[in-house]
């Protein structure tokens, strides 16, 4: 399950919150986030580090993802899973070691969509423009456009399976046919 959405709406905290409470329906869990498939600083900066077509298109290794967590819990795969592939701050492998996938893989990141990964289900933490840009730190602001692109080219809301309005983080709404839940 992707868990799909800027920083700022906080997936690896839903990721979290999600995992604390599957095991108690039965469901064994296992939260991988995406910043752990993050390419090479060479790769995600050869352009500079506040490039939006660099941040869209070359900082998640979509490869790797789908290599080394997806392909493995599909149909036919070992079941096995390498929780993490690239330490971003070390800037080299991680070589973490594979652990055996759960009932539920939670993949937590920004920008999953659209790129070819195979997720059973995706939950899209929608941030509206307006929203990212009061809310993203100052920091973060010359990743805007690369947000605008992916709504614009990807439209992740009307792929999504499930969508989380989520402009406020203290009060996320769920969307169901266009209506706020």
């Amino acid at each position: 399950m992707a868990l799909d959405g800027p920083d700022v709406a906080a997936p690896e905290r839903l990721a979290a919150q999600v995992a604390d409470r599957l095991p108690a329906l039965g469901r064994s869990t296992l939260v991988v986030p995406a910043v752990g498939f993050l390419r090479p600083a060479s790769v995600r900066l050869e352009h500079g580090r506040t490039d939006p077509d660099a941040r869209y298109t070359d900082w998640l290794d979509v490869a790797g993802l789908g290599r080394e967590v997806l392909d493995r819990v599909g149909p036919g795969g070992p079941g096995d899973v390498l929780p993490q592939l690239w330490d971003v701050e070390r800037d080299r492998a991680t070589r973490a070691a594979r652990v055996p996938a759960a009932a539920v893989v939670l993949v937590p990141g920004a920008l999953l969509q659209g790129v070819g990964l195979a997720f059973d289900v995706v939950v899209h933490l929608r941030v509206s423009g307006p929203a990212r840009r009061r809310r993203f730190p100052a920091e973060q602001q010359w990743e805007l456009p690369a947000f605008d692109r992916y709504d614009d080219e990807v439209d992740p809301a009307a792929l999504a399976d499930l969508v989380v309005l989520a402009d406020h983080a203290d009060r996320p709404a769920l969307v169901v046919q266009g209506r706020y839940a």
